[in-house]
């Protein structure tokens, strides 16, 4: 008998938010939608220009921890 450890998934796919998640959520300031980063790891709020943090897979939906939106972006 081995013991042989369960394969980890690659760090890409354990720090990806769900779909499913993506469908429901909505910024808590404008109860608008939400586009994903996936670059930067944030949820975008483009009516309140704030940018959510997303966090090992969870995302952070309070206003205080969002980062505002430069003009640019």
């Amino acid at each position: 008998m081995t013991d042989t450890a369960p394969t980890a998934e690659p760090l890409a796919l354990t720090h990806e938010v769900d779909p499913r998640l993506l469908e429901v959520l909505v910024c808590p300031l404008t109860r608008g939608p939400l586009d994903y980063d996936r670059d930067r790891g944030e949820l975008v709020s483009r009516n309140a220009r704030l940018a959510y943090p997303v966090r090992d897979g969870v995302p952070i939906m309070l206003v205080e921890e969002a980062r505002a939106l430069d003009e640019g972006e």
